[in-house]
């Protein structure tokens, strides 16, 4: 089970362990964020955006131009 800090994510978490292949898990961060005050959940969401948009742009670097 997840507890609310790991669903959370922390501070200083890298890209790596933001989301993994299951999509169940950014589901059940995205609830346990809901839940939280709204300062922290700005806080919480605005860190979700940034590890996501690196592991996109992440992806992208690995990808060959065509």
């Amino acid at each position: 089970m997840i507890d609310e800090q790991d669903a959370a994510g922390a501070v200083g978490d890298t890209a790596e362990t933001v989301v993994d292949d299951e999509p169940s898990a950014l589901l059940t961060r995205l609830r346990v964020i809901e839940d939280q005050p709204l300062d922290t959940r700005a806080e919480a969401l605005a860190q979700l955006h940034d590890e996501l948009r690196a592991q996109l742009e992440a992806g992208d670097a690995a990808r060959p131009h065509a």
